[in-house]
């Protein structure tokens, strides 16, 4: 299999937009995916709650970070293939779950020639499409390697939190954003790109799946006792998106 390196990307001036952020994050992500409120108890939860049944089924964690919904996958009996951009990131999921599944390099923004038609039962995509401009190849990409019947379940950043959180000008256009993440530790900007609902939604559809369950997540108990004030901000405004569709 033949990748692009790194630089190569670089140098044709398509590196990715939030690739240096994670590179910088890395270790501390990882540290912290675990325990961290937002992702711990309040999007994995509502993400996982979309997954079928996984046992016997091969999966696909595209965006996989440090492994911790790959290593969740293949202890459930799933075969897990596992994809991230970033090679600390990779480096970090291939030490978190070992032999327990195959983690590689790969830009899925890119198309993935690597991977064979119909092939995978499953896609999970977790909080990656954000930084992602183009969805409309990436869901024909995700579309192609599922089997029929298969389904894809991602998590995103909620059209109306990023509304209220930019501000924008102009609800309906999508456009390239900014901020500062500070819940891992260390102060780092990270991009992304805010857009509407349709725009989150028609690529997906137009690329032949069907659309069944939209989950705006409330946050757990466990995030109460973690973070009370985050809690009751989080139980009256939405902050993230899971969806849940399928190729039939």
């Amino acid at each position: 299999m033949r990748q692009k390196s790194i630089s190569g990307l670089k140098s044709m001036g398509q590196l990715p937009i939030a690739l240096a952020a994670y590179e910088a994050l890395a270790e501390a992500y990882a540290s912290r995916i675990d325990t961290k409120p937002h992702n711990a108890y309040y999007e994995r939860p509502a993400t996982l709650s979309l997954l079928p049944e996984v046992k016997g089924k091969r999966v696909l964690d595209a965006g996989c970070g440090p492994g911790a919904y790959a290593e969740w996958l293949a202890d459930r009996g799933a075969e897990v293939v596992a994809l991230d951009v970033s090679p600390k990131m990779v480096e970090l999921a291939k030490k978190r779950v070992g032999t327990k599944a195959t983690v590689l390099q790969a830009d899925i923004s890119q198309p993935l020639h690597f991977l064979q038609d119909g092939t995978f039962d499953i896609v999970l995509s977790a909080l990656v499409l954000d930084h992602l401009s183009d969805w409309a190849s990436v869901f024909r990409e995700f579309f192609r390697v599922l089997a029929r019947p298969g389904y894809l379940i991602f998590s995103i950043s909620h059209p109306m939190a990023d509304f209220l959180l930019y501000t924008p000008e102009n609800y309906f256009q999508t456009e390239r954003v900014e901020w500062e993440w500070r819940g891992f530790g260390i102060p780092v900007r990270v991009p992304a790109y805010r857009r509407p609902l349709g725009a989150a939604l028609n690529p997906l559809l137009e690329a032949g799946f069907v659309l069944e369950r939209i989950l705006e997540p409330i946050p757990t108990e466990q995030f109460k006792q973690e973070d009370p004030e985050g809690y009751e901000q989080l139980s009256r405004r939405p902050g993230f998106l899971c969806i849940r569709a399928a190729k039939r």
